[in-house]
């Protein structure tokens, strides 16, 4: 049974993001493509990092993406950054970029990985919340397998993990959301860089979210072998990021199910209906 803090977290995000729709996503998107800037271009993440954006892509700062996020009726935490999209019309697929600044965090637990039994606590757990997805009027979920089963790149300090999920009762051919993470590890945290798309199109898109990950580059000083003894160092390790986020670190794996969840079910990263629907439509306009 997942711990009641989970659900209860889970049921406030769902009301903030009942009530978060505060102006039209056409309007948002049309100013937030209005304040993009378009690659190829270094981006400025802050004080840690830079980004070094191909020319197919553009960016949205931190403002119009946080307006367009909450257009679509989802949560923007403080440590989000913005949005980066394809110029291509025919490519519906977005990357939200998060910076998590929670110290350093350590990365042995990842030789000492069981996947199998990482899928399994995963599949486990969402059978466990299906109850709670269904009193809240959302379809329950079957998790599959992996998209793509977690891989840590030691050298380059970086993670990339995905699940695949089904929403119980959908026909076999419908498409589904898919959630691709992928995280750049400092000196004092993380870049979480995730790529929202459909099922059906992952396998081409999933190489995008690979080169901008790689394309992120951390300032000297702010590298992960740049730490020091005496630095922060987080709470918790790798592993608590195969699932990703602030529930994670709290209650460990079988715990991130629920986050899991939220995302996928479209909670809080971006909205499904926008993502394989309005969001696609929205892309058909780039070019007003």
């Amino acid at each position: 049974m997942l711990n009641r803090f989970l659900i209860a977290a889970f049921v406030s995000v769902f009301a903030f993001n009942a009530q978060a729709q505060v102006i039209d996503p056409e309007t948002a998107w049309n100013a937030a493509y209005d304040a993009r800037t378009d690659g190829p271009v270094d981006v400025p993440l802050g004080d840690q990092a830079v980004f070094h954006m191909a020319d197919d892509l553009f960016f949205i700062p931190k403002t119009e993406a946080t307006a367009l996020m909450r257009s679509w009726g989802n949560q923007v935490e403080p440590s989000f950054y913005g949005l980066i999209a394809p110029k291509d019309n025919n490519q519906p697929w977005i990357v939200s970029v998060k910076y998590i600044r929670d110290g350093y965090v350590k990365d042995e637990d990842a030789a000492s990985w069981d996947k199998d039994e990482m899928l399994e606590s995963f599949k486990q757990g969402t059978l466990e919340h299906n109850k709670e997805l269904i009193e809240m009027g959302m379809p329950g979920l079957i998790v599959t397998g992996w998209v793509e089963e977690p891989a840590y790149d030691k050298a380059n300090h970086r993670l990339v993990w995905s699940l695949a999920a089904d929403e119980i009762g959908a026909p076999a051919s419908a498409p589904a959301t898919v959630n691709y993470n992928t995280y750049a590890l400092g000196r004092d945290g993380y870049f979480e860089i995730n790529l929202l798309t459909s099922d059906q199109t992952i396998a081409t898109d999933k190489v995008y979210a690979q080169n901008i990950l790689a394309s992120v580059q951390y300032n000297d000083g702010k590298r992960y072998q740049d730490y020091t003894a005496g630095d922060n160092v987080a709470a918790y390790g790798l592993m608590a990021l195969v699932g990703g986020g602030l529930v994670a670190k709290k209650l460990g794996l079988i715990a991130v199910v629920g986050l899991f969840l939220a995302k996928f079910a479209k909670l809080i990263l971006i909205g499904g209906a926008v993502a394989l629907g309005g969001f696609a439509k929205m892309f058909g306009r780039k070019s007003r």
